[in-house]
């Protein structure tokens, strides 16, 4: 991985030390971004996404009151019950759910553009699994379990009966339109948080200016100089468009993550994480000017391929969190130490991976960037494999923002720094936190897509039966 293009596209996550005899608890914490305008579907004011939303005047906010925990069965029974919006042959539970993507956009265009139900939410798909092509008939299919779906908690719709985020029509616009037909293929899809070298340069001179931490207020007078030498950070998406779901979701995820790290968000119950926070060791005050990042990225097994590549199949968790560790100098410049990961640093993240597919189940935007990571995988490899030219799909719908609008989010520029605060061996702490990274084609490079030695995506791909009616898209 090259490190360097890391560090311009990464959500960069800042940890900064400061130590004294103190005895302190967490503090709450937001991010505020710049203004920015929403234009969601529903008239919202609010862009949300699982946990996190940003206001027509781009502040980003943890928002608490639908999570996991704090709404009961009651309520989800509730909700699961009085949603009746969907026919019942797409209520049923399907191990395997096909989708034409093709037929999809025929519907589209000859409903005049009308988005249904099940369009919007692809016919109940939970998460992608296969992807085929058909030379016979021309259609490319995903594939994967699918069933109902209600508003559920975190504001996302969830399966009837497994509570896991469905897949939607607009998250999988943006990966398409990230790998489309004619177009170079993007080679990350991203978001990070850039601190200025300005801003990096006051925060060295302040740590080294601010004199104790004794008496009244002072742990709070730090903790807000940490904040207001830092100064606004930049936030940017790579690859695709910071006003789309996909770019809210990559963001918010991040978010969710890094207050879990520090310590400011509990871990929900029944996942067993190792916060950073709970196993950081500061050793002096010449550790103050180290910096360390988590990032986001794809975490697939292997990719299995048919020898004709006109099949494939995703298999593993799909994403995992990795470490690195950095350095700012006096000038505020960021130096990445290759091969050195600080031990906490090194544990959190290999145990937010090993807990990824529980912590998805309470923490549902985990869940919605998995399956983005997923749509974003099979994009690549249709686009890899020129299904496009194969089958004359041009995506005139799917790819045109004029016919199908995803643009329709606050998107924010800047945000405040994250600060936590906590307690270790007697000494005062304070961690300054962010990463996100996509590039589909680690999933799709040889070592991880292999080609099947039993024929195992092949006889999947023989089983499918392409006998639809007019106007039909998706099949069990």
């Amino acid at each position: 991985m090259n490190f360097r293009k890391l560090t311009t596209t990464l959500l960069t996550l800042f940890l900064v030390w400061a130590f004294a005899a103190a005895t302190t608890g967490m503090i709450s914490i937001y991010a505020q971004t710049s203004s920015s305008n929403s234009n969601n579907e529903n008239n919202d004011p609010y862009s949300n996404y699982s946990g996190v939303r940003i206001d027509p005047n781009g502040v980003l906010r943890r928002d608490y009151t639908l999570d996991y925990g704090r709404v009961n069965e009651q309520y989800l029974n509730s909700a699961r019950a009085s949603y009746s919006q969907l026919p019942k042959d797409v209520q049923r539970k399907s191990l395997i759910r096909y989708l034409s993507l093709n037929r999809l956009e025929k519907a589209l265009i000859d409903g005049n553009g009308v988005v249904t139900e099940e369009m919007k939410y692809l016919a109940g798909l939970q998460r992608i699994r296969y992807v085929f092509y058909f030379p016979e008939s021309k259609d490319i299919v995903i594939a994967g379990p699918a069933e109902g779906w209600y508003p559920g908690y975190e504001g996302v719709m969830m399966g009837a009966t497994s509570n896991r985020p469905v897949c939607e029509l607009q998250d999988l616009a943006v990966a398409l339109r990230a790998y489309a037909p004619g177009k170079d293929a993007i080679e990350v899809v991203g978001c990070s948080i850039d601190p200025t070298e300005e801003g990096n340069a006051r925060l060295q001179q302040f740590q080294q200016s601010f004199g104790g931490y004794d008496g009244p207020g002072r742990r709070e007078a730090f903790v807000r100089g940490l904040r207001e030498s830092l100064g606004m950070q930049t936030v940017r998406v790579d690859g695709i468009p910071a006003s789309t779901h996909a770019a809210g979701v990559m963001v918010a995820a991040d978010y969710r993550m890094k207050q879990i790290g520090i310590g400011v968000e509990p871990v929900p119950r029944g996942v067993r994480i190792d916060t950073f926070i709970a196993h950081a060791e500061p050793s002096g005050r010449t550790n103050q000017n180290a910096l360390f990042r988590w990032f986001f990225v794809p975490d697939y097994q292997s990719v299995l391929l048919t020898e004709d590549r006109t099949g494939m199949e995703l298999i593993g968790s799909g994403v995992k969190l990795v470490a690195e560790d950095e350095v700012v100098t006096a000038t505020g410049e960021r130096v990445v130490q290759k091969g050195k990961i600080d031990k906490a640093s090194k544990i959190f993240s290999k145990s937010f991976t090993a807990e990824y597919a529980k912590l998805s189940q309470k923490s549902l935007v985990f869940a919605q960037l998995r399956n983005f990571v997923d749509m974003l995988v099979c994009a690549a490899h249709i686009q890899k494999e020129d299904f496009y030219g194969k089958t004359g799909w041009s995506m005139e719908f799917l790819g045109n923002e004029e016919k199908y609008a995803v643009q329709r989010f606050s998107a924010p520029s800047q945000v405040e720094p994250v600060v936590g605060s906590a307690v270790r061996k007697g000494l005062f702490m304070a961690p300054i936190g962010g990463g996100v990274e996509i590039e589909p084609q680690i999933a799709l490079h040889p070592d991880n897509a292999k080609t099947e030695d039993k024929g195992q995506v092949t006889n999947v791909r023989k089983g499918v039966k392409l006998e639809l009616q007019p106007g039909q898209w998706w099949w069990d």
